[in-house]
């Protein structure tokens, strides 16, 4: 009886260790599982971070006419590359812990990999000779995606891995230090149309402006054939399609080129931009923009009216660029 009890508590113990050694087991592939996915997610944002890097070297390379193809190919590289790296997250081994986390993953690289989408179907006609405007928008619009994927990555994915982890007594992988977008100046239309440009004209931020001096200056301004003056304020009647004429004059010694010419009616949020660029103009050269005055505007009301033209690269006097009247719109 004796050696019966023993033997059966013996057994027992035996079945205790196998239960506590299979849990130990479970416990421990768990624990690999949840580590293994850290790595890999943590990789593959890495791997994009690159994409990005690479993605803002190119569009602040120098560029130029006969680099066109080659930008564009190797902008729709990028996509599908991005493409790439989300069908490699949907193929991860997800355990349960990180599900919240992975749905996070999912929508950073899905919002990159249609962001670079837009950025080249943008630059594909912002290189060109027609609707380059509208191009240089859809590259603006793609920043907003970049910025949105940052913004999750940041304040979703990686506090949900990060909580993950933790809960396991895991260590917490590096995470890349920066987001997607490098800075916050490629969310400005006005400075994202301007790189376009110098790509498309291979004036790239890293070409020195060429010597000698550079600068472009009004002349005069029109509208609806009312001369506008400087300061002082002018009335001009809404006949059918009124438009500027601004006359610019290239006032320093090198040909300018990608010259932006633009106007703002009216002031602060309910402000009206009209813009028009001079492909090439010769030093010394005076050349008339015209401009379509196409918005609906209010009549009887004295509206503030800034031409500006946009300084271009090496140009140091700008005191002559701009001027700001007022006009009164009569029916």
């Amino acid at each position: 009886m004796v050696r019966r009890t023993i033997a059966l508590a013996g057994g027992l113990i035996v079945l205790i260790l196998l239960v506590l050694g299979f849990r130990g087991c479970l416990d421990a592939r768990k624990e690999q599982s949840i580590e293994d996915y850290a790595n890999r997610s943590i990789e593959l944002l890495r791997a994009s971070k690159l994409e990005g890097d690479a993605l803002f070297d190119l569009l602040e390379g120098r560029g130029g006419a006969d680099q066109a193809a080659t930008i564009i190919n190797t902008l729709n590289g990028y996509r599908v590359e991005s493409a790439e790296l989300v069908d490699r997250a949907r193929g991860l081994d997800v355990p349960g812990e990180v599900e919240g986390a992975q749905a996070e993953l999912l929508e950073v690289l899905e919002l990159r990999r249609d962001g670079l989408g837009r950025v080249g179907a943008g630059m594909r006609v912002a290189l060109g000779d027609e609707e380059r405007r509208e191009g240089t928008t859809d590259v603006t619009g793609a920043m907003q995606i970049f910025l949105a994927s940052d913004t999750i990555d940041m304040i979703r994915f990686r506090p949900a891995l990060r909580e993950a982890l933790e809960a396991e007594d895991l260590t917490v992988p590096a995470f890349p230090q920066d987001g997607f977008v490098p800075d916050v100046e490629w969310l400005d239309a006005e400075f994202v149309a301007d790189r376009a440009n110098a790509l498309r004209t291979g004036a790239g931020a890293d070409e020195a402006a060429a010597p000698g001096l550079h600068g472009n200056g009004l002349v005069a301004v029109t509208l609806g054939g009312t001369p506008l003056t400087p300061g002082a304020g002018a009335s001009v009647a809404l006949t059918a399609d009124p438009s500027f004429e601004i006359q610019v004059q290239n006032q320093g010694e090198n040909t300018e080129t990608d010259v932006n010419v633009v106007v703002t009616i009216g002031e602060g949020g309910d402000a009206t931009e009209l813009e028009e660029p001079i492909d090439t103009i010769a030093a010394g050269e005076i050349q008339t923009v015209t401009i379509p005055l196409t918005s609906q505007l209010p009549g009887c009301q004295d509206l503030p009216i800034t031409v500006e033209v946009r300084p271009v690269s090496g140009e140091e006097k700008t005191d002559n660029n701009s001027q700001e009247s007022s006009v009164i719109f009569t029916r």
